[in-house]
């Protein structure tokens, strides 16, 4: 390992540490990264691919939509397929379209194209709606290729340095001591999403691991899905989405083992064709290797109402795991001096990671007034 004095390590070779490498390299600053894996894996390429801007409020939606300009930037810098397809959420009752309807009244035309039953099911292959929306401004990439795509760009292209299964072992002022040698820098960014207990034990007292049922599928569809596709489900899982009270007062009653999962049904299409189809969340502090085979029967009992009993044929199954943290979205921290922990702690972190690395390198490099 180099002996050089970098202004920047990031540990953690995630979507996240890898906006923090994207940003500081774009101010001039020198940057190693230290990754323990041999490339990029975990929750930055088992997700939808789904940069879900609109959905968001508060600092998320702030950092989502800083972060949009970056992610078409990238994309033709790194060389990673990127759709600005917009998002479609499906209303399949009248208590669902009327939180659309809110939320289109409260962002404007612009964000939200409120669509009745006949526009909407003319551009998707749904079995049945009341209405719908499009969100424009959302986008989404291929969720295997998008990061490990950054990586490559940063380390071939954009001279950042990156150490590859090389495991941490301590942080402190200035110094990450690895398996390989002790690297040195000025500042420190630690990104490493659910594993912050693993190096700041006392930062992690309200996080948990949260795991996912996820599968990828081909589906007999008439036509292809247009873009990203949301359910009345997913209006209860983003903040921007308010008055959800009386829907998700019905769907526990309804779909009592669906809520007790925290059932999302949500569905991405590929660019092979297949749908990504997810998700479930199970909260823990250690996530079990283990995935019953009752959430993904959900997923699919699920996926074949919303297409109308069509045929699906499972590609592959896998486990999603993020950092949760109830009542936050993002953990920030200084533990020493020069050491920032950065982990978003829901399943947002491909939406927002880039507009939020761009807001801590500010505090790191600020950006001239006249560059």
């Amino acid at each position: 390992m180099t002996s050089e004095q970098y202004d920047l390590v990031v540990v953690g070779a995630g979507i996240v540490g890898l906006a923090h490498a994207f940003h500081a390299r774009e101010r001039g600053l020198t940057v190693a990264v230290v990754e323990q894996n041999d490339r990029v894996l975990g929750a930055s390429i088992r997700n939808f691919g789904h940069a879900c801007v609109t959905a968001q409020s508060g600092p998320a939606l702030d950092y989502a939509r800083a972060g949009r300009e970056h992610w078409i930037r990238l994309a033709g810098a790194a060389g990673f397929g990127l759709r600005e397809s917009g998002t479609w959420c499906v209303a399949r009752s009248d208590d669902e379209l009327a939180i659309m309807t809110e939320f289109a009244r409260s962002r404007g035309d612009e964000q939200v194209r409120l669509l009745d039953r006949k526009r909407f099911l003319a551009q998707v292959p749904v079995a049945d709606a009341v209405g719908g929306m499009h969100l424009p401004g959302d986008l989404q990439v291929d969720p295997r290729a998008a990061a490990p795509a950054i990586a490559s760009w940063l380390e071939h292209r954009r001279g950042a340095d990156f150490h590859w299964r090389t495991a941490v072992l301590g942080i402190e002022p200035g110094r990450v001591r690895t398996s390989r040698g002790t690297v040195t820098a000025r500042h420190i960014v630690v990104a490493v999403n659910h594993d912050v207990d693993r190096l700041f034990p006392e930062l992690s007292a309200e996080l948990l691991r949260c795991r996912l049922h996820m599968l990828r599928a081909t589906v007999a569809l008439p036509r292809p899905l247009p873009g990203p596709l949301f359910t009345g489900w997913s209006l209860l899982r983003y903040s921007g989405f308010t008055g959800t009270e009386r829907l998700r007062a019905r769907l526990e009653r309804e779909y009592p083992a669906e809520v007790a999962a925290d059932l999302h049904l949500m569905v991405t299409p590929q660019a092979d064709g297949t749908l990504i189809v997810g998700d479930t969340h199970i909260r823990e502090v250690s996530e079990s290797p283990f995935q019953s085979e009752h959430g993904f029967a959900m997923l699919l009992d699920h996926t074949r109402e919303l297409f109308g009993g069509t045929d699906i044929e499972v590609v592959e199954r896998w486990q999603g795991v993020y950092s949760s943290a109830r009542g936050r979205e993002f953990l920030i921290a200084e533990p020493a001096p020069g050491v920032r922990v950065v982990t978003v702690t829901t399943g947002i972190g491909m939406t927002t990671g880039l507009g939020l690395a761009a807001a801590v390198i500010d505090g790191i490099a600020p950006v001239s007034p006249n560059s």
